[in-house]
């Protein structure tokens, strides 16, 4: 099968646009990217502002009215929930009717559970690609099913071993990155932490473990939680820890490049990491907390992990990282982390799915 078509479902919250809201934003736009350099013809649905050279058509997402009554019921969600549950609702209705006149693979890079729940009404083949640990609404839209219609695909094998009570045989498809772009730096600059910032990342205990090593740190990123930045990252910035703001991803690229090394704090069990591969292609070592699926990415020759939350440790490993070579830093992210591995991946499921 030559050419697919492929509708892919991405976020209803956040655009599909630099700079990005996230890693999940970040990775759909390299994805759809390399799809559509396959020959393929891919129809993103994505929140409304997503880039339009990405053919995105928009995610129904409108604004909810309700009438009074329904508002004051003690059942009444979330604004934000309900007017996601109905652009994703919206969506699958429409591909039940006709989907399979438009696509060959419906392609779920979505946090939601309707594209889950409703694929046995699809006559067209569905695959989700499972990016965070489980969640309990898309867990129940498994579960609650005798026989899950929907391929599974998982970012790392820490991922697909949390998700195999409800999932047991997701495939292992890792999130890639364009070696073409994300280019090796010279190094030798200050220390770097990128990601959103929000508690579940821990730039917090990155500014802690920079100022134990004596290290002035560069800290870049959407403000996602305003309440946690101006209460706990705020206050410890200072002429040797700054702030640079949210950057796209040229300029992204830049300060990895020019970094002795980057930090990486989860205070979660990081599903994957897209940041330390970016890091690794930028030619910068890693140095972090061995939560998740970073183990998985990391070898001594380009990275080392300290106990989760243990900020001495991390502190003390980073003089260390700084020794790394930056060639093999580089070299790791071509062997694990490239983009068309993971293109060529998805494309051969495409079309075992739509066979």
């Amino acid at each position: 099968m030559s050419r697919l078509r492929v509708a892919l479902i991405a976020s209803a919250r956040f655009p599909i646009s630099e700079p990005f809201a996230g890693g999940l934003e970040a990775h759909t736009w390299w994805l759809a990217r390399a799809l559509h350099r396959r020959g393929h013809h891919v129809e993103l649905f994505a929140a409304p502002g997503s880039d339009p050279e990405l053919g995105a058509r928009e995610l129904p997402v409108r604004r909810t009215v309700l009438s009074d009554a329904a508002r004051s019921d003690a059942s009444m969600p979330n604004v934000t929930w309900m007017e996601e549950h109905h652009a994703y609702l919206g969506l699958m209705l429409d591909l039940a009717r006709d989907g399979e006149r438009r696509f060959d693979v419906v392609h779920n890079n979505s946090l939601h559970y309707l594209p889950v729940a409703m694929a046995a009404a699809l006559r067209i083949p569905v695959v989700t690609t499972l990016h965070t640990p489980p969640t309990p609404w898309l867990e129940s839209a498994i579960t609650a099913q005798d026989s899950c219609p929907v391929t599974f695909t998982a970012v790392s094998r820490f991922t697909a071993g949390a998700w195999k009570p409800a999932v047991p045989a997701a495939r292992v498809v890792r999130n890639g990155i364009d070696m073409d772009f994300w280019k090796p730096g010279p190094g030798g600059g200050d220390l770097v932490w990128s990601g959103r910032l929000v508690p579940e990342k821990g730039p917090h205990l990155a500014i802690e473990a920079a100022r134990a090593a004596g290290m002035p740190l560069r800290i870049a990123g959407p403000v996602s939680d305003r309440a946690y930045f101006e209460d706990r990252v705020a206050p410890l910035l200072g002429d040797d820890v700054r702030y640079v703001g949210h950057l796209d991803r040229r300029e992204l690229a830049d300060l990895l490049g020019s970094a002795s090394a980057a930090l990486v704090t989860p205070g979660w069990d990081e599903p994957y990491g897209l940041v330390v591969a970016e890091a690794l292609a930028c030619g910068t070592p890693v140095c972090g907390f061995d939560r998740g699926a970073l183990s998985e990415i990391l070898t001594p020759r380009c990275g080392l992990l300290a106990p989760p939350g243990d900020v001495q440790a991390l502190a003390k490993l980073i003089p260390r990282v700084m020794e790394l070579d930056r060639r093999d830093a580089r070299r790791r992210a071509e062997d694990f982390c490239c983009l068309d591995r993971a293109a060529d991946a998805y494309t051969s499921l495409y079309e075992e799915v739509a066979r």
